[in-house]
C-alpha cells in the first residue's frame, strides 16, 4: 500500500545521570569539603507536525526509538552532559495514542505543533547540595530518575474540508480530478481508488479548499469488509460528505437506491458523528443517460431514497454541473467558518456571569429566599 496511515512505536526516554559522592584533594586546601556534581537530564521524545509529510510509512518499519541517557556528575564541581531530545517528525492530522490505556496524548493539527512524548528522567544530585554546617563532609547523593517509557499508536487522520463517499467505481476519483488538481488512478473496473487522495479545489486566486476521496465502500465495511472501512477515519475531519451515487451502472441489475441505503448504513455502523455530518447527495453520470430521462430518473431516485437535503446533478466526465457544485460548497464552507468564528468572538467577549454581576431589579431573575 503506498498510503501508510497506521503505525505501533515504542519510544524510550533517557535515564537521568546520577549525582556523585566526591572531596575536593587540591594542594593547599586540606578542607576543601564535598564537591560532587549532578547528573545530567535524560533526553526527551518529542512529536513536531510537519505538513511536508504525508505518510507515517517512516514508522511503519522504525518502531523503536530511544533517547540518550544523561551523564553521570563528577568530582570538582562538574555536572554531567545532558542528553539531548529526540524529535519525531509527523504528518499533520496524526492522532497519537497511548497503546495501554487508551488516552490521547496529543491530536496534531498545524504545522510545527510540537508535543512531548516521554519525558526524559531528571539527573540526580550531588553531595555538594547536602553539605550544612552540621554536616561539613556529606556522602549523601541520588540517582538520576528513569525516562518515561511507551508503546503508541499513531493514526493519521486526513485534513480535509470536504469527504466524498460512494460505492466503488461511482465516479469519485473522476470527480476530484475534474474539479482539484488531484490525479488518482481511473479505469473502468472497481476497487481502483486503493488509498486516499487529497486535491485542493481553487474556486478563484485567494478561495479554494480541499477534498479528499477515500476508497469505495461496500456492504459491511463497518465489520472489515473491502478497503474503504479502513480510511473512514479520514471523513471525521471533514466539515461537509458529498454522497456520490451512479446513477446509470453498467450492470442493470444494480440498483442504485440500494447501494446508497447501504453506504449510509455502513456510516452509521460505523460511527454515529459522521453519520451526523451534514451530506449532500451528487448524482453522477448524467451523461450515460438520455436527455429526456434525466429528470424522470432523478425523481425516482430521490423519492425511492427518502431523501429530503440538498441534491446536485453532474456528470464528473464532461464536468457538467461541477462548477456549480464546487462554488455551492464553498459558500458553505465559508459561512460554517464565520458562524465558528462569531461563536469564538462570543465566548471571549462574554464573561461568565457571578451572582454579584446580577441585577436583582432584572425580571429575568427571580430571587429564592
Amino acid at each position: 500500500m503506498k498510503f501508510i496511515d497506521e503505525a505501533k512505536i515504542e519510544v524510550i526516554a533517557g535515564d537521568g545521570g546520577n549525582g556523585v559522592a566526591s572531596f575536593c584533594r587540591e594542594k593547599f586546601r586540606p578542607f576543601g569539603g564535598p564537591d560532587g556534581g549532578d547528573g545530567g537530564k535524560g533526553g526527551s521524545i518529542w512529536a513536531v507536525a510537519d505538513r511536508n509529510i504525508n505518510t507515517l510509512v517512516d514508522y511503519r518499519y522504525s518502531k523503536l526509538h530511544r533517547a540518550k541517557h544523561g551523564e553521570n556528575g563528577r568530582g570538582s564541581d562538574c555536572y554531567g552532559k545532558g542528553a539531548d531530545d529526540i524529535e519525531l517528525r509527523m504528518p499533520v492530522g496524526t492522532l497519537i495514542s497511548d497503546m495501554n490505556t487508551g488516552e490521547v496524548l496529543a491530536d496534531l493539527t498545524e504545522h510545527g505543533q510540537k508535543v512531548m512524548l516521554a519525558k526524559g528522567g531528571e539527573g540526580g544530585w550531588g553531595n555538594i547540595h547536602f553539605k550544612s554546617s552540621t554536616n561539613r563532609a556529606p556522602r549523601q547523593k541520588t540517582d538520576g530518575k528513569p525516562g518515561e517509557q511507551r508503546e503508541l499508536k499513531l493514526e493519521l487522520k486526513v485534513l480535509a474540508d470536504v469527504g466524498l463517499l460512494g460505492m466503488p467505481n461511482a465516479g469519485k476519483s473522476t470527480f476530484i480530478t475534474a474539479v482539484s488538481n488531484a490525479r488518482p488512478k481511473i479505469a473502468d473496473y472497481p476497487f481502483t481508488t486503493l488509498h486516499p487522495n487529497l486535491g485542493v479545489v481553487r474556486v478563484s486566486h485567494e478561495k479554494s479548499f480541499v477534498i479528499a476521496d477515500i476508497p469505495g465502500l461496500i456492504e459491511g465495511a463497518a465489520e472489515g469488509a473491502g478497503l474503504g472501512h479502513q480510511f473512514l477515519r479520514h471523513l471525521q475531519r471533514t466539515r461537509l460528505l458529498l454522497h456520490i451515487v451512479d446513477l446509470a451502472p453498467f450492470d442493470e441489475g444494480v440498483d442504485p437506491v440500494k447501494e446508497a441505503k447501504a453506504i449510509v448504513k455502513e456510516l452509521k455502523k460505523y460511527d454515529e458523528t459522521l453519520y451526523d455530518k451534514p451530506r449532500w447527495l451528487v448524482l453522477n453520470k448524467l451523461d450515460v443517460v438520455p436527455e429526456g430521462e434525466r429528470a424522470k430518473r432523478v425523481k425516482d431516485f430521490i423519492k425511492r431514497f427518502s431523501w429530503k437535503g440538498p441534491v446536485f446533478e453532474i456528470s464528473a466526465l464532461t464536468r457538467e454541473g461541477c462548477e456549480e457544485l464546487v462554488n455551492a460548497i464553498y459558500d458553505y464552507l465559508a459561512e460554517q467558518r464565520r458562524l465558528e468564528y462569531r461563536a469564538e468572538e462570543t465566548q471571549i467577549a462574554e464573561p461568565a456571569r457571578t451572582i454579584d454581576s446580577i441585577d436583582p431589579d432584572d425580571p429575568r431573575f427571580k430571587v429564592v429566599e
